[in-house]
């Protein structure tokens, strides 16, 4: 039991220290009473397109409707959505959610294998795919216990003729979809209009229905899904509502997602937080396009945007950002990776807002801790435990050590995950019965409760806020048959944080770094492919075998 609270007293002005957790029974509630509430305001904009909350209300519904009476799916069943931020997407989240099943957030960039292993984990139903990324499921579908492919495009829900202009440029000018064949596969339009000729039948939901497995590498690089339930999301939209919510107009506000939705900082804080404000989410299709994304934010008036330090630089180093009226923004938020002091000094010099830096994990849903709004400049910790949370500074035995002293972080609240998905030994791992979370970051607090992550105890590697883990990347590159020996590490680099280093003992001596690249893009996703290669004669090892990573990160870096 914690007994050192020192956050407690420097809780911002009228942010209480607990929240009401029973205010709402799932995160469905939270739709219907926001559908209700803001009917007529717009919920979801993308492409020149809005949605109103009523839209989103009848959407949903029919979609549910589908799932259920159409399809035959069954509460707890998994469905996987595999697309970029476009207004599909919320819909499909609430009309899964709506039925009673679990939504399987799946990143559209994955490859065959990364999506076969994630698809056959969770034992999902059925999928929904935007058309880019359809060849991709239709490879190892075979593979997988999936028997229904719902699939749409670019430009479904842009309304005539838009949708049919999007789609015939995405396809046929731009050339964005590959070829791809699934038998007896539904168009997303066609599910809906099914939908709406079934009776909707509302599932009546608790707080221990499991609603996202949301898959992460945990604490050994295995993607293994994180059971969040209802009530994880529940408690986290109350707590960030807690600590944002007092500067947001209810009904008026505006944020930018440029973070997919598929991620779970942009799901939770941008998707379901702002939705309970009756906000509208600004949807970005597609953010590495900064030119395209600076000019579509000249042309709304945003009141927040969340981002990872990446997207921050990023966009202060696009020509015209410096330009856009910020008059209407009082919140920006950093999470996913380290904000970086000189990002976040730049950007409250351009926009005249402070860039607040918060701190969570998939593991818990994900807020953990925030720094409190009306900081005057950016202070380099991750800040204040949120409301209902408690966080403790543990040595190697589990023990509390004092305020000041470094160990690893650990964390206890309604939104710490259930579990992972039919793994109890790596949720025993990470998870103690007394309810304490072992992050595996290395911190420490200061008497005001303020907490600053120092290192990290797990080789975790966290490129642009998206972790990758070295056991994946180790396996991708020993499956090439001119390696003998592999290591994955993580190296400081300044656009995304970290960047992906291989060592490599070769087999082949004829192996180069090109074959290596060649060999991971078939099989990597594109963050988590290797930006330096480096061959050696042998690799640091224990003395009973086993590589040291850390040897190699304190090495100079070399790269082939």
């Amino acid at each position: 039991m914690s007994t050192q609270r020192p956050w407690l007293a420097n809780y911002p002005s009228g942010v209480p220290a607990e929240i009401d957790l029973h205010e709402y029974s799932s995160v469905v509630a939270v739709l219907e009473s926001s559908c209700e509430r803001f009917r007529d305001r717009p919920a979801f904009s993308n492409m020149g397109r809005q949605l109103s909350y009523d839209e989103v209300d009848r959407l949903s519904r029919q979609f549910a409707a589908f799932l259920t009476e159409d399809l035959g799916l069954k509460r707890g069943d998994r469905v996987a959505l595999m697309m970029p931020n476009v207004l599909q997407y919320p819909i499909a989240i609430f009309g899964v959610l709506r039925a009673g099943l679990t939504v399987v957030n799946t990143n559209p960039m994955y490859t065959p294998r990364e999506l076969k292993h994630q698809l056959a984990d969770s034992g999902a139903s059925a999928i929904v795919v935007l058309d880019n990324f359809a060849a991709t499921v239709a490879e190892v579908l075979r593979d997988t216990p999936v028997k229904h492919v719902i699939t749409t495009g670019l430009g479904d829900l842009l309304g005539f003729p838009k949708a049919l202009l999007t789609n015939f440029v995405v396809k046929y000018v731009k050339k964005l979809v590959p070829p791809f064949q699934i038998d007896g596969h539904i168009r997303f339009n066609d599910a809906l209009a099914r939908g709406g000729r079934q009776t909707f039948r509302r599932v009546e939901l608790t707080h221990d229905d499991v609603a996202f497995l949301q898959y992460t590498g945990g604490t050994t690089g295995v993607a293994k899904g994180a059971m969040l339930t209802h009530g994880n999301l529940v408690a986290n939209m109350q707590q960030a509502s807690m600590w944002i919510g007092r500067n947001a107009k209810l009904g008026h506000e505006i944020i930018i997602t440029a973070l997919p939705l598929y991620h779970i900082f942009a799901l939770t804080a941008n998707g379901l937080v702002f939705m309970k404000f009756g906000g509208l989410n600004y949807l970005i299709t597609n953010p590495r396009d900064m030119a395209g994304f600076v000019k579509e934010l000249s042309n709304v008036r945003f009141t927040a945007i969340t981002g990872v330090n990446t997207l921050f630089n990023g966009l202060l180093n696009t020509p015209g950002f410096d330009q856009i009226d910020f008059s209407s923004l009082h919140l920006t938020l950093g999470g996913g990776m380290a904000v970086q002091r000189a990002v976040a000094e730049r950007w409250q010099k351009v926009t005249g807002i402070t860039l607040v830096e918060a701190y969570g994990l998939t593991e818990t849903s994900p807020a953990a801790c925030m720094n409190p709004l009306d900081l005057p400049e950016y202070n380099a910790s991750i800040g204040l435990p949120i409301s209902s949370t408690e966080v403790s500074v543990q040595d190697d035995n589990g023990n509390e050590l004092p305020i000041g002293e470094t160990g690893e972080l650990c964390v206890r609240g309604p939104q710490v995950m259930k579990g992972y998905w039919n793994r109890p030994e790596e949720t025993a791992k990470v998870l103690t019965d007394s309810g304490w979370l072992h992050t595996g970051d290395i911190a420490r607090m200061d008497d005001k409760g303020y907490v600053y992550i120092v290192d990290r105890k797990k080789d975790m590697i966290l490129v642009s806020g998206f972790n990758v883990y070295p056991n994946e990347i180790e396996d991708v590159i020993a499956t090439h048959p001119g390696v003998l020996e592999v290591a994955a590490i993580g190296v400081p680099d300044d656009k995304s944080g970290e960047a992906v280093k291989i060592v490599v003992v070769r087999k082949d001596p004829k192996l180069t770094a090109e074959d290596l690249r060649q060999h991971c893009k078939l099989n990597l996703t594109g963050y988590k492919q290797p930006r330096f290669i480096e061959f050696r004669d042998s690799l640091p090892k224990s003395n009973v075998g086993k590589i040291l990573r850390r040897e190699l990160r304190d090495a100079p870096k070399t790269a082939a």
